[in-house]
């Protein structure tokens, strides 16, 4: 049988179309983009016209894009740098419990420093309720940080109302938006947001290349210290390899948008009513119904532990949860979080799709469940 690959919320392929972009920056364009000469023009002219493409994606203008190593850099250049620059108004910064590990563990990081973290609840489908947000607000909070997309269950949040609330008492609004990039709609005026992070290797880039969107009037305490890089918000020459194949990426997000949506739409809801059908009352959705990933897929088998089905599934790559916690037999926080309880919520699995995923292979899974699943247990 050949392998399947449903994972894509861990990490994407490279696309074929950002590997040929980036081929002539691993050798022939080599030069250092701040240098002013013949070797580093092409370098300099391909790192910007990058930041174009990723801004087109974000509706941002391309100065306020800067290239990070990732989402993980992104997140803590947001959380760490609004805490250094605006510790003189305040202290508190407030989030919510289902954040990925990048956004909790800075917060975390900072209540040593003297930072006041409040950690929202969510409801049972994963969602945080704007109201909590607004109370929680106090004349001491500086940021708020919600993920725009939840990366297990792939709930989305409801950023466009937080940001509303953020605005009126003039509080920064931060979201993590490394699973929601390329899949749903991410135009930073129609959120609201002062800062959003992009993880590349999210949207068919490679690993290791992100980037942090700045609206232009805020002040961020720089990550990083060193030369003037990135308009001096992030020191440490350009890789400008990676980020000329985050540019692509995102241009081609851009291009496929409206039929990328509806294609995974169509896939995941056709997969999750076969599941249905094979399992019936032992099948359990984790996250909303209606606002979700369209490529997002996190069911709970009762009666059986994840691990176990994806035993069963050994040629087909899926997960029990995030990729940072796969492998654990035990409740994800995520879903601990959203009051699942351990009967249920041990057998979860997440499927997520992409692009290269066929109607062909939904099947194929699907009767490898049937076949070895549903006939171990009658």
């Amino acid at each position: 049988m050949n392998r399947i690959y449903l994972d894509y919320n861990a990490s994407t392929p490279i696309a074929p179309e950002v590997a040929d972009a980036m081929r002539p920056y691993l050798a022939e364009h080599f030069g250092n983009p701040s240098s002013h000469h013949w070797a580093g023009a092409p370098a300099k002219a391909a790192l910007e016209h990058a930041r174009t493409r990723v801004a087109g994606l974000l509706g941002s203008k391309p100065g306020e894009v800067v290239f990070t190593s990732g989402g993980t850099e992104a997140n803590n250049h947001a959380i760490k740098g609004a805490f250094f620059a605006r510790r003189g108004r305040g202290h508190h910064i407030i989030t919510t419990q289902i954040e990925h590990p990048a956004t909790l563990q800075p917060c975390r990081f900072l209540e040593q420093l003297g930072a006041e973290i409040t950690y929202l609840p969510v409801d049972g489908t994963g969602m945080v309720d704007p109201d909590d947000v607004r109370e929680a607000i106090t004349a001491h909070t500086i940021l708020v940080s919600v993920m725009h997309a939840n990366n297990e269950v792939g709930t989305i949040q409801p950023i466009g109302a937080i940001a509303r609330i953020t605005r009126e008492r003039g509080v920064l609004l931060h979201t993590d938006a490394a699973q929601s990039v390329g899949k749903i709609p991410t135009k930073v005026d129609d959120l609201g947001v002062d800062l959003l992070s992009v993880a590349g290797h999210k949207v068919y880039a490679p690993k290791g290349v992100g980037a942090l969107y700045i609206r232009n009037e805020v002040e961020l305490e720089p990550l990083l210290h060193g030369a003037g890089h990135e308009s001096g918000r992030r020191a440490g020459t350009e890789n400008v390899v990676l980020d000329v194949g985050l540019g692509v990426a995102c241009d081609l997000a851009a291009k496929e948008f409206d039929t990328r949506i509806a294609r995974l739409t169509h896939l995941r809801d056709y997969f999750h009513a076969g599941l249905r059908e094979l399992f019936g009352p032992d099948l359990h959705l984790n996250g909303h119904p209606g606002a979700r990933l369209p490529n997002t897929l996190n069911v709970s088998f009762e009666g059986r532990i994840g691990s176990e089905v994806l035993e069963v599934l050994e040629n087909v790559a899926a997960s029990t949860g995030s990729a940072c916690h796969s492998g654990r037999r035990e409740l994800s926080p995520v879903l601990k979080a959203m009051g699942v309880s351990e009967a249920i919520g041990l057998g979860a699995v997440r499927f997520s799709l992409g692009r290269g995923t066929t109607l062909e292979e939904i099947d194929l899974v699907l009767e490898l469940l049937r076949s070895k699943l549903l006939r171990r247990t009658t």
